[in-house]
């Protein structure tokens, strides 16, 4: 593929700094976006001291002006983007049944799994209308599949209950077909990938697997995204999952 500039974020730490560290020895230049400077700022020099093109760009997803001052460096340094990666998320579900999750906490998630993703985009738009090969990946999760969650026999059946991360994820699926559906004649590609069950911050480190092995499904997935069609939801096997 040709070399592109992709923009991650949420990418200091886990399983968006390995699927940085994948894309960016792959050749690309990286974009490590993260709202703590210190932290972002290591990350991205972990990288560039491995000979690698990683740069950092604060970023909160929550933060209009930290958006809108990512957009303009962007803008100023390379006058485009080809790959947006949508990978900052939380969960405030541990230890909540749905009935007792205090509503705060539910809005506090969607603030970054939904929201923040849709004020990244539009502020990103500009950027990835000039690539010629535009390309959004959010990084979702089976458990955002509303056929998982109705299928009392599929392997996520025992986390069904998650009520903040769960309904987020499938709203981020939804919004995933909407820009997809939007933006298909501007050639931008919008995909929802999945990074497998990766043991992070987010799970307390209960994954099954290392955030090494889901950064490298994850740069797979905006790898074939970047050159397939629109619309897919890319599971870390290699296939599809249903929405």
């Amino acid at each position: 593929m040709t070399k592109r500039i992709i923009l991650i974020t949420g990418a200091n730490k886990g399983v968006g700094f390995a699927a940085a560290r994948e894309l960016a020895g792959a050749g690309h230049t990286v974009l490590i976006g993260a709202r703590d400077h210190a932290r972002g700022t290591a990350a991205a020099a972990e990288l560039a001291a491995e000979g690698l093109d990683a740069r950092f760009v604060r970023l909160d997803v929550t933060d209009p002006a930290t958006i809108a001052a990512a957009a303009e460096r962007i803008e100023a340094e390379h006058g485009r983007l080809d790959t947006l990666v949508n990978n900052a998320g939380i969960t405030r579900d541990w230890q909540h049944t749905p009935d007792r999750l205090p509503v705060a906490a539910l809005r506090e998630v969607y603030e970054t799994n939904v929201f923040g993703v849709v004020a990244v985009t539009n502020a990103l738009l500009p950027l990835l209308r000039r690539s010629d090969a535009g390309c959004v990946c959010n990084v979702s999760s089976g458990l955002g599949s509303t056929a998982f969650l109705a299928d009392p026999d599929s392997p996520i059946w025992e986390h069904a209950t998650l009520l903040a991360y769960n309904t987020s994820k499938a709203a981020l699926n939804a919004v995933t077909l909407v820009y997809a559906r939007a933006l298909r004649d501007a050639g931008v590609r919008f995909s929802a990938v999945e990074p497998g069950h990766c043991a992070t911050d987010l799970n307390h480190h209960t994954g099954s697997l290392t955030a090494e092995e889901g950064g490298r499904r994850i740069a797979a997935q905006v790898t074939a995204a970047a050159g397939g069609p629109t619309g897919r939801f890319l599971s870390e096997y290699g296939s599809t999952y249903p929405w």
